[in-house]
């Protein structure tokens, strides 16, 4: 598959008007804000698809997978972004790491990233202010799109992190948001998850791990590793076409009625039915 790299901080592109997407399926090593300017169609993230309208903004993470589906002629817009960036930034290093966080688990609940209706309004003049300083060369111009970059990931932190489930904010402990991190990369290998290997990790004991995650997350450790992985999943049953059986060994569960078994206990119905119930909801 073919892989993207980014050599500078950031960069914008804007996509003359397209009829068909002229890539198949491709991953990136940098993070990447799609805008939809005008036109419909479905993005496709990881074999999710999802429909998508103007004013949708989408975050694209490093190692996503990812193409369009043009259904009527569409315009992108695209803000790249690498670690550098992030770094760059001057802010406290503590909120740089819980942005990076952040943006790195987004892909994890699909759609438009934007879900906050007052943000919604203040989107689309607010990148039609960037395309048009990026296209004109005014005084300056450069500070402006900064500005506004800086101004755009602020919102987009905001609208994940209040959709998350630990509901991050900006002043969670430095560790909770390491443990949380490592939670969800390693969320589809069992063996990292137990917590034994938890706490060697991050070298504290067992006892006091598991204390000291239910008084940061208001949660149990366990509890949240399965409710955590289990969001992921109604996201599959409802945006992708994966079988069952191929979604159970993609979380790491040992066949299809394992999956199954733990997924009527805490949603009370087995995955066939619960997609079922989520694809009538959507028509």
């Amino acid at each position: 598959m073919v892989r993207d790299n980014l050599y500078e901080p950031f960069e914008l592109v804007l996509k003359d008007i397209l009829d068909e997407c002229p890539r198949g399926p491709h991953v990136h090593s940098f993070f990447e804000l799609v805008y939809i300017v005008s036109g419909t169609g479905k993005q496709s993230i990881n074999e999710i698809k999802f429909n998508y309208l103007p004013n949708h903004l989408f975050l694209l993470t490093p190692g996503d997978s990812h193409y369009f589906e043009i259904s009527k002629p569409t315009q992108f817009f695209f803000i790249r972004f690498n670690n550098n960036y992030i770094q760059s930034q001057n802010k406290q290093n503590e909120f740089v790491q819980q942005l990076e966080m952040i943006l790195r688990n987004a892909a994890n609940d699909p759609g438009c990233i934007i879900k906050n209706q007052s943000d919604k309004i203040v989107l689309k003049p607010m990148m039609e202010a960037v395309i048009t300083e990026h296209q004109g060369n005014d005084l300056f111009h450069k500070e402006l799109i900064t500005s506004y970059i800086r101004t755009l990931l602020t919102i987009v932190a905001r609208n994940i992190s209040q959709y998350m489930p630990e509901k991050i904010v900006q002043h969670s402990d430095e560790k909770v948001v390491s443990i949380l991190q490592y939670i969800q990369t390693n969320i589809c290998n069992p063996d990292h998850l137990r917590i034994g290997h938890i706490s060697k990790e991050f070298g504290i004991s067992e006892t006091y791990l598991s204390r000291y995650f239910k008084k940061h997350v208001n949660e149990g450790i366990q509890d949240y590793i399965i409710n955590y992985k289990l969001g992921l999943i109604d996201n599959r049953l409802l945006h992708s076409n994966k079988r069952i059986s191929e979604i159970a060994d993609e979380f790491g569960f040992t066949d299809k009625s394992h999956l199954s078994r733990i997924f009527k206990k805490y949603r009370g119905v087995n995955p066939s039915d619960f997609k079922k119930g989520l694809t009538a909801s959507v028509h």
